[in-house]
């Protein structure tokens, strides 16, 4: 495990760095990749360079790690991704049915006897598959009639998901398929995601179905 697990544990746990307004700078991750992770007032750089040459770019804790200037310095060239919200919740795998979260009758699918997650191993071509293949590892793939969801080991070696609805897909099914994903991963297990903040409809399903926003993250590298 890199570094920076233990750090998004212990966030998750709300054991936060110290709003010191300084930079942590860890190992770079594995792949040849970067990252900046912020929180309020402390930043954690994953790179490559030194403590010293990141401190003369000017970075700090108080969001200058992630100023466009200071991620194309560290970037060097190589795709910098978006700036993300940090999100986490905990696993609910035998706390409840799958398909037993709250929804909205008005905006299910008139076929209920589909739902529910399953194993899928023929969407690898879809969008949103290949791009956590390209990004993470041990990727898994589950889908019903609504979406398709992955669940893979992520940024520093976390357990993290991605959500897709299906074309046509009525909304707020958005919220049930995160739901059922948490089913899906242990209770003593944080699961994270990563949301771009002007994905304003995909931020709130993750907000309604229990997920809280810890920090931000953007990473550099193949597959950003």
């Amino acid at each position: 495990m890199h570094a920076l697990h233990q750090v998004l544990l212990e966030a998750a746990d709300r054991r936060f760095p110290p709003v010191d307004g300084q930079v942590s700078v860890l190992p770079a991750l594995l792949g040849g990749r970067q990252a900046v992770v912020a929180f309020t007032g402390h930043s954690i750089v994953a790179t490559d360079r030194s403590s010293a040459e990141v401190a003369e770019q000017g970075a700090d804790g108080f969001g200058g790690a992630l100023a466009p200037e200071f991620l194309l310095w560290l970037a060097r060239g190589a795709a910098i991704g978006t700036n993300d919200v940090t999100l986490v919740a905990r696993g609910l795998k035998g706390k409840a049915l799958a398909g037993t979260e709250p929804e909205d009758p008005a905006h299910l699918p008139a076929r209920p006897e589909r739902r529910g997650l399953r194993p899928r191993r023929d969407l690898h071509d879809h969008p949103r598959v290949r791009h956590a293949l390209a990004l993470r590892t041990s990727v898994e793939v589950f889908a019903d009639d609504r979406g398709l969801v992955t669940l893979a080991d992520g940024l520093g070696g976390r357990r993290e998901m991605s959500v897709q609805l299906f074309d046509g897909t009525a909304g707020g099914a958005g919220r049930a398929l995160i739901g059922q994903a948490r089913r899906l991963v242990a209770p003593d297990e944080w699961l994270f995601a990563a949301v771009s903040p002007g994905n304003a409809r995909s931020l709130r399903a993750f907000l309604a179905a229990g997920f809280e926003p810890i920090g931000s993250e953007v990473i550099i590298g193949p597959g950003a």
